[in-house]
């Protein structure tokens, strides 16, 4: 009897699983609280069939205390016009921008450096950004955040 629950449990979470067939998965960068049907997120969800009024609203909601920042956000399209959206970190660039408090990155960073932040600015950039970085160690986390402050003219001290 056992058995045959389980196999009753299986077989309708596989059904769940098979009701929503994923169209797209749509990859953008809204700025927070902003989100409008005009392009670019008009154009790039109209094709998919998504309510775009709703989209718009839903991502402002949970984008409130992030206004001013850029946010990534993966928007998953199911068959039928639903949809599902998870928010990212900002981009570590502007990260590092507001850390060093400049408002551009160099233009020749290996001749130019336009800022300096100390390591633990660095640390915080890293666990902030660690949740979307394909890693789970801080060192490298950091490492990888120095990378791009080194690109933008940035020295870390």
């Amino acid at each position: 009897m056992r058995f045959v629950c389980f196999l009753l449990s299986c077989f309708l979470v596989i059904i769940k699983l098979m009701a929503k067939k994923v169209k797209a998965v749509v990859k953008l960068q809204i700025e927070g609280a902003k989100a409008t049907p005009a392009p670019p997120v008009g154009p790039a969800l109209a094709q998919h069939g998504i309510n775009m009024g709703q989209f718009c609203t839903d991502f402002n909601n949970k984008t409130q205390d992030k206004a001013g920042s850029t946010i990534p956000v993966e928007i998953t399209v199911f068959e039928g016009g639903t949809y599902d959206f998870v928010l990212k970190e900002s981009p570590a660039a502007e990260l590092l921008l507001k850390k060093a408090g400049i408002e551009k990155g160099s233009g020749s960073p290996k001749k130019k450096k336009v800022a300096k932040i100390t390591k633990n600015q660095l640390k915080e950039v890293a666990q902030q950004k660690m949740q979307d970085l394909n890693t789970d160690d801080i060192d490298v986390a950091m490492k990888i955040i120095e990378g791009t402050a080194r690109n933008m003219g940035i020295t870390v001290e």
